[in-house]
């Protein structure tokens, strides 16, 4: 007997997909696309060397793609979480327009094409680090730690640092403190910037059964935590200024900076309940914070090195 039945072969099997081009490109996040792309664009930016204007496109091309297939097979794999959580229902997978094994091919087929073309095209260290920033968003995260342990974000958050290391790889070939420095500031920025986050999405991620921290831990704790985060993280900001990699520009940029977002959480760590507003503003100020950092880094040490190597 056929295991498949004939409405399902009739009907189900045989609907084409209702997607759209919008919907796809929901897949890939652009949002976390973006900033990806971005801080893999200063990492080769301020890396030493020649690099040819194709092939430093290519390598972006190629992050940004990947970055798009870790998102699609993280929807693929958090539609049922997804489906649970305000701030996700409406995401493509959960709503039906895609269906999950759409996503999963969709993921899977960039995957293969960013990694291969990375390493065909530009070197086989930066294909390889584009390849374990996918596995590691994927398997490590979003399919172990995510749901397992309220430090998901701390390990995960890795993922979301490699783009510097492996732009600084497509031009040089190899790695050096300097874009791990950038790994380790992004890295440590993960924390308080996703924690203030849950805190005022404490029960979206209750719901869903996600131990995020101030889920499992509480608000107090949690508030702590981000406390903590953002004192080892302000003085690496500010890191590549005395280390020599920036110029003073960079050194004030990242000290005021950095001193906001202090300020900042000190503000969410002193107030009580509701903490919803000073955790907005920190969520919404720590994405601004990365920016400027890496933006100036980029002009006062790399845009022009960029432009003349590009050119030359």
């Amino acid at each position: 007997m056929s295991l498949i039945s004939e409405a399902e072969f009739n009907g189900t099997l045989a609907e084409p997909s209702m997607a759209s081009v919008g919907d796809y490109i929901a897949l890939m996040k652009p949002r976390v696309m973006s900033l990806v792309v971005f801080t893999a664009l200063v990492g080769l930016a301020v890396a030493p060397g020649a690099i040819h204007p194709v092939t430093a496109f290519t390598a972006l091309l190629c992050i940004a793609v990947g970055a798009g297939a870790s998102g699609a097979l993280n929807m693929w794999y958090d539609a049922d979480i997804d489906a649970l959580m305000t701030r996700t229902a409406r995401r493509p997978v959960p709503m039906g327009r895609v269906k999950p094994g759409e996503a999963l091919a969709f993921g899977m087929t960039l995957s293969v094409f960013a990694v291969a073309v990375l390493g065909l095209l530009v070197n086989l260290l930066a294909a390889a680090l584009l390849a374990f920033t996918i596995f590691f968003y994927v398997a490590i995260y979003t399919m172990w730690l995510k749901r397992s342990t309220p430090q998901n974000i701390v390990i995960g958050g890795a993922a979301g640092a490699f783009p510097p290391m492996i732009g600084w790889a497509a031009v040089t070939g190899s790695l050096s403190f300097e874009p791990i420095l950038l790994f380790l500031i992004i890295f440590f920025w993960t924390p308080p910037h996703f924690w203030a986050l849950a805190l005022y999405k404490t029960a979206d991620y209750a719901r869903a059964g996600v131990p995020m921290l101030p889920v499992v831990a509480g608000d107090a704790h949690t508030r702590l935590q981000i406390l903590l985060y953002t004192f080892v993280l302000a003085p690496i900001g500010i890191a590549p200024w005395p280390l020599g990699y920036a110029g003073p520009l960079y050194g004030v940029v990242a000290s005021i900076t950095g001193a906001i977002m202090v300020m900042l959480a000190v503000q969410v760590f002193r107030e009580r309940r509701p903490v919803e507003r000073a955790c907005r503003h920190l969520f919404a100020f720590s994405i601004l914070y990365l920016f400027l950092l890496f933006a100036v880094l980029m002009i006062d040490r790399g845009w022009g090195g960029l432009i003349a190597r590009l050119t030359a």
